[in-house]
């Protein structure tokens, strides 16, 4: 099965499975304000993430650095935002783990490992030699 399928169709599951078993033991209402105080101290928090990283992303450039990791870092917590206004605990988990800056370092430390093939050089170069054609300096 492919997996984004599953994911489009699992983690609502999940969720709704949440949503009641947590429902049922605190009750409805502290349930649905408990996703509203996850929405907004989440919210809270990715504002203040985001003004770091900005901030982070301006120094870089007047060092004449370019800003790949606020980049990425901004739009891990523009994914953690949207995961956070998404109401259930699963997301909401997510969300909070990519607003954190270890793990995001962690993760984009993972995701974008650079799997180097031993066989292979890192600087191959190619010699070369230029060769004129003594017949066509002949012509001219």
């Amino acid at each position: 099965m492919n997996p984004v399928l599953l994911a489009i169709i699992g983690i609502p599951a999940l969720e709704v499975f949440l949503l009641i078993k947590v429902g049922g033991k605190i009750g409805a209402l502290n349930t649905i304000s408990l996703i509203f105080l996850t929405a907004i101290v989440g919210i809270y928090f990715a504002k203040i993430e985001g003004v770091k990283t900005l901030k982070s992303g301006i120094i870089n450039i007047y060092r004449n650095q370019l800003p790949i990791y606020e980049i990425a870092s901004g739009a891990s917590i523009a994914v953690a935002a949207i995961l956070l206004i998404i109401p259930g605990f699963v997301t909401d988990v997510f969300g909070f783990l990519l607003l954190i800056p270890l793990t995001r370092k962690f993760l984009f430390n993972n995701f974008f490992k650079k799997k180097s093939n031993p066989n292979k050089e890192k600087n191959e170069v190619l010699d070369g030699e230029i060769i004129e054609d003594k017949n066509k300096e002949n012509e001219l």
